[in-house]
């Protein structure tokens, strides 16, 4: 069983000047690769990619799956050097893999600087290797780009965040190209919709999930 860890968020009066900054798009394909068919053979989906890292990815997927816009958030492995590693191997923290969701998302309906927000606001960037008392190159804060507008994106808003001051710490958040992703275990897959009485769940991811639900109520499904 994974260690406690707290959760933090950004106070949102700091926060808003920031986000005023970023241009929101409403449509369009402009930050993302993947598409998909959706079930009306008339028509067609376009849908973005998002990887990244938060610490467990066990909260990181129960956190984002519940936007609106995302289409499905796959708990994994991405950053390192070992080719299919294993849950086991990626705790030992020497694959170089970071644990992380990718989220497949319909950018008609959620940007790539709304899901920043969410990034950002849901854990601590200022720990290096960890969150609370997860300790490992695994649980790094990561943000693995797909594109150059998503790198650009990234380092805009983490150099704003940084300039605001918002931390005592400077920003220690790793913006890398991604790869690769390698999905983690079935039994990793949507881990707290199935076991939230656990005692992780009920002890540390419940308690998050009831601040993201108060902070982004007006973005869930």
């Amino acid at each position: 069983m994974k260690a406690s860890r707290y959760m933090l968020f950004i106070p949102v009066i700091l926060l808003a000047g920031i986000i005023a900054s970023f241009s929101f798009p409403k449509n369009g394909n402009q930050d993302g690769h993947a598409q998909k068919k959706t079930a009306n053979m008339n028509e067609k989906a376009e849908y973005d990619t998002a990887t990244f890292g938060t610490g467990c990815f066990w909260c990181t997927e129960a956190i984002f799956s519940e936007l609106k816009g995302v289409k499905e958030a796959i708990s994994g492995y991405s950053g390192g050097t070992v080719k299919n590693p294993s849950y086991r191997e990626v705790c030992t923290g020497k694959t170089g893999h970071a644990e992380c969701i990718q989220v497949i998302y319909d950018p008609k309906v959620i940007s790539y600087p709304e899901l920043l927000k969410v990034f950002w606001q849901t854990h601590d960037p200022t720990t290096l290797n960890r969150q609370g008392h997860d300790v490992g190159t695994q649980y790094r804060s990561v943000i693995f780009y797909h594109n150059e507008k998503q790198k650009e994106l990234a380092e805009d808003y983490k150099k704003k965040l940084d300039s605001a001051g918002i931390w005592d710490n400077p920003i220690v958040t790793e913006i890398t190209k991604f790869k690769i992703f390698y999905p983690a275990e079935d039994y990793h897959q949507e881990y707290y919709e199935n076991n939230s009485n656990q005692p992780y769940c009920r002890l540390v991811i419940t308690p998050k999930l009831e601040k993201f639900r108060k902070v982004f109520k007006d973005k869930l499904k």
